[in-house]
């Protein structure tokens, strides 16, 4: 049965709509008895498309009598790389040289954007939270593409590969307006809105990066969202202000810190457990996920000995300890690991392979070190810390434990505020004690892992005093008058 026709009639006037937000420029035109509309967002690009219609009918081309269009663009399409198979491509070439994590936001962000890569009002397509599922999960995962993929999975990836647009149609500008947006919103079901300040720019500088690849392989002539790379063509987007900076009201003070430990060794089984964990981020300024993987072996402190008598200990001279940052790992899941661990293990922030970073540990830290060595149990391969039943901590171990001492530690007002509402703000109380106490910057963020641009931005609005020093300087410099 023939599907195409060659009785087409393209309407001359392009019909404007003004709307609140945006005007729509709508090409109109009909085949055999169909009425098909295109609309576009600026008149030249209806003026272009209307063009192009023209162009067909004046060479003699026959029209789909399902899509409106001239059978040849659909025969160009299907050569066309489909953007379904290009993300594929995509996140494979870039697996083996990404960590766990960056695997997971690549996945997750192109996602997002594959949505907007979907033909309009196809039949059969599944619900997109199943169609997302399988894209993040199994699609965008070249570990686990084959692997124990349930029936509606196998029935979602089917129906995107036939119902995806081709890689070529983010020429189009509103086709690559859509797809950021789309990239860089919240699902429905979180509530819809853009996304954060650094996830929508995260989102943007993903899509952004699989563009390029886009370029190198012929896909695309040029990068529609990128404004760096194509000035001229890309689409507007301004990202949306990121604040770097820790926020004064979430780091507890030394009174509040020691509420909150002293209420985590008394928490359940596992707070004798935890407590030192949480005191090395406190008094050192590790990461969770560089405390979490701390060995013994990475971990010096001064010995107590017998005297002569063997009657008492000796206090060492000195009971400053070292602890030496090798490896971190950070909490991924195992979809996304090449040890298939939950854990990622990897070099620190900012270092390259067997490179550490030495962190001094205060005499406080180092008794509280030194009684958790002494106790009975010990952790599994060498782990300074785990957790009740003896495996390396778990994310959601420990954050359990803390909202429950939070809770307890906090007075109600202190409670309701953004004090100490995540772990990590313990160190960021390190690092702010550290700049007050007078440690010249440089090296505050030699200990902290941070770049010295980096430390005195993030930190610029809790160094106490520093207000009060100016307004005491700038008063001298008028006396006299």
């Amino acid at each position: 049965m023939n599907d195409t026709t060659y009785d087409v009639r393209i309407w001359k006037k392009i019909e404007v709509y003004k709307g609140k937000r945006k005007t729509t420029h709508t090409v109109r035109w009909r085949v055999a008895t169909q009425e098909f509309r295109e609309p576009h967002s600026t008149a030249a690009m209806a003026d272009s498309f209307r063009s192009d219609l023209v162009a067909a009918t004046n060479r003699g081309e026959a029209f789909s009598l399902t899509t409106g269009r001239p059978a040849s663009w659909a025969r160009a399409e299907e050569k066309a790389v489909s953007w379904f198979s290009f993300v594929r491509d995509y996140v494979d070439a870039h697996w083996n040289n990404a960590s766990a994590g960056h695997r997971l936001d690549r996945a997750k962000y192109l996602t997002k954007a594959t949505m907007a890569m979907l033909e309009e009002q196809a039949p059969g397509k599944p619900e997109d939270q199943v169609l997302r599922a399988a894209l993040r999960n199994w699609w965008l995962n070249r570990t686990h593409r084959e692997r124990d993929r349930p029936t509606e999975v196998d029935q979602a990836l089917k129906w995107l590969e036939e119902h995806t647009l081709p890689v070529k149609r983010l020429e189009d500008p509103v086709v690559a307006r859509q797809v950021l947006t789309l990239a860089t919103t919240k699902f429905p079901e979180s509530g819809g809105g853009s996304l954060g300040a650094k996830a929508a720019t995260k989102s943007k500088r993903i899509l952004s990066h699989c563009l390029d690849f886009a370029v190198e392989h012929g896909h695309l002539a040029a990068n529609p969202v990128s404004y760096h790379r194509n000035p001229a063509g890309a689409i507007k987007w301004k990202p949306p202000k990121v604040n770097h900076q820790v926020d004064k009201r979430s780091v507890p003070n030394p009174q509040q810190a020691r509420r909150l430990l002293d209420a985590i060794g008394t928490e359940g089984r596992s707070g004798h457990l935890l407590r030192p964990f949480f005191a090395v981020m406190y008094f050192a300024g590790l990461r969770p996920e560089e405390a979490v993987n701390l060995l013994w072996s990475d971990v010096t402190l001064p010995e107590y000995v017998w005297d002569a008598q063997g009657q008492e200990w000796i206090v060492p001279e000195s009971e400053w300890g070292e602890i030496n940052v090798r490896e971190v790992a950070p909490d991924v899941g195992r979809r996304w690991t090449d040890s298939g661990q939950q854990r990622d293990k990897r070099p620190p922030k900012g270092r390259a392979e067997g490179e550490t970073r030495p962190v001094p540990c205060v005499p406080l830290l180092s008794r509280i070190l030194r009684d958790h060595r002494a106790a009975p149990r010990q952790g599994p391969d060498g782990l300074v810390f785990f957790g009740e039943r003896g495996h390396q901590l778990a994310t959601s171990t420990y954050a359990k434990v803390w909202r429950k001492a939070r809770r307890r530690a906090l007075n109600p007002q202190e409670f309701a505020s953004p004090l100490a509402e995540r772990p990590y703000d313990l160190r960021s109380a390190c690092v702010s004690a550290w700049l007050n106490s007078g440690t010249p910057p440089r090296q505050v963020a030699e200990w902290a892992g941070h770049g010295l641009d980096v430390l005195l931005r993030v930190y610029a609005r809790i160094l106490d005093g520093s207000e009060d020093e100016s307004r005491r300087r700038m008063e001298g410099g008028f006396d006299g008058f």
